[in-house]
């Protein structure tokens, strides 16, 4: 039986059809499924005989099988057939599309040989040649003393120690793109721990210079900023070809362990600050106050001073221009400057008259007493609280000329004394 022969696969076995019913005519070349189905299938059924321990041969009580004739040129004509359609799957394998995000990296034998821009590329096939593709424009994010969550913490990553010798808990974030792949590929075997200790270091070298006041405060934008600056340079001494784009500082609070202790002190600094608040209230309220009292003192001293000035210039001015006058009339001058003496005395105390010339008796009259009543009844009325002496009031005898005015003192007398019995009879009513 010949695999060239157009009714193979047709054709009944030895006792299939005696009356040979399944031969057909010759109608042109065979269909290659179907020969190679039935190829398969007489196969299979000749490894079945050899398992069965010769089936045919033996008397066995299974089917005979068939005997196959294998001509060589069908074979090699399929052999080259499949080896065609594999070297076609095989240089197939070559196309690779490049996205516009992307960079192609081609290798040969595992070594750099080119990088490809977007598009569709072909390469020679692996082994020969292999390819990477690098993500340019996505950005990259690695996580500090936290994964995921914030509840969710690497404490060998975030506990810190600061300048002033106390531990915080940080957490941070690092965002980064690629810059240049090759260096991301070929530089360092795994970038993106590079990255990773780059950012820890950066920041514990940060956090230990610095309080940790401003560490937990004030001070995390700087600090962000300069962890940012420091990772770029350690990474580009490393030559990994990235790009640090972004550090977000996520939580810094002390440990879970002193969180009490360190609550407590932060309500005293509030308490002592909002003291000095207070403070600083009252001292901007007092201090204008005591500013403007000690300036109008000032100003009233130079005004006393100036007052002062000005009367001791008056009065020796006036003392200078008496002594003139002096010069010219002592006596009279004596005599005037005597008067107006004894005037500015007797106009600052109270008067007492004495008839001496009488019956001999020392005769008290009030006449202070008297007067200052007076004097209150007018002010009542006039609202003046100045008592003037009567314009016919005595005056004192002069020194010089000795002569005293004894009518005037007797008509006072005579004026005052028939008040005495209404003085002494309002006295006994009183009693």
């Amino acid at each position: 039986m010949s695999l060239n022969d157009p009714q193979w696969g047709n054709r009944g076995g030895d006792g299939d059809k005696p009356d040979g019913g399944g031969r057909r005519p010759n109608q042109g070349p065979p269909d290659l499924e179907e020969l190679w189905r039935d190829f398969n299938r007489k196969l299979n059924g000749m490894l079945g005989n050899k398992r069965g321990g010769g089936g045919n041969g033996g008397g066995g009580d299974g089917p005979r099988m068939p005997q196959i004739d294998i001509n060589p040129r069908f074979l090699g004509g399929g052999i080259g057939v499949l080896v065609a359609l594999v070297l076609v799957v095989w240089l197939a394998s070559g196309f690779y599309i490049v996205d516009a995000s992307q960079r192609g990296i081609v290798l040969q034998f595992g070594k750099y040989k080119e990088a490809t821009e977007p598009g569709l590329r072909w390469r020679l096939p692996y082994p020969i040649q292999s390819h990477e593709l690098v993500n340019l424009t996505g950005v990259r994010t690695i996580e500090i003393g936290y994964r995921g969550s914030e509840r969710n913490k690497v404490l060998k990553e975030a506990l810190m120690l600061t300048d002033d010798e106390n531990i915080v808990n940080i957490q941070f974030a690092v965002q980064y793109i690629l810059k240049d792949p090759v260096e991301y590929l070929f530089n360092n075997r795994h970038p993106d721990d590079a990255v990773m200790g780059a950012a820890e270091t950066a920041v514990r070298e940060i956090v230990g210079k610095s309080k940790m006041d401003f560490v937990l405060y004030e001070g995390r934008e700087q600090i962000a900023a300069q962890a940012s600056k420091l990772m770029q340079e350690i990474l580009d001494r490393y030559k990994a070809g990235i790009l640090i784009s972004k550090v977000t500082m996520q939580n810094a609070q002390p440990p879970e362990q002193v969180q009490a202790a360190f609550d407590d002190a932060v309500k005293a600094g509030q308490d002592r600050e909002r003291q000095k608040n207070e403070g600083q209230a009252y001292a901007n309220d007092v201090i204008p106050k005591a500013k403007g009292t000690a300036a109008r003192l000032m100003e009233e001293a130079n005004g006393y001073k100036q007052r002062v000035i000005s009367t001791a210039e008056g009065d020796a001015s006036r003392f200078r221009q008496i002594q003139n006058e002096y010069a010219k009339a002592p006596e009279v001058t004596r005599q005037r400057m005597y008067l107006e003496t004894m005037q500015q005395v007797y106009s600052n105390t109270s008067k007492v008259l004495v008839d001496a010339k009488g019956q001999g008796n020392l005769l008290y009259l009030p006449l202070d007493k008297l007067m200052q009543a007076a004097g209150a009844a007018t002010a009542a009325q006039s609202g003046s609280t100045e008592i003037a002496a009567p314009s016919s009031a005595p005056r004192s005898p002069s020194p010089v000329s000795g002569e005293t005015p004894p009518q005037l003192d007797t008509s006072l007398s005579n004026q005052q004394r028939p008040r005495e019995p209404s003085l002494r009879s309002r006295d006994r009513e009183s009693r």
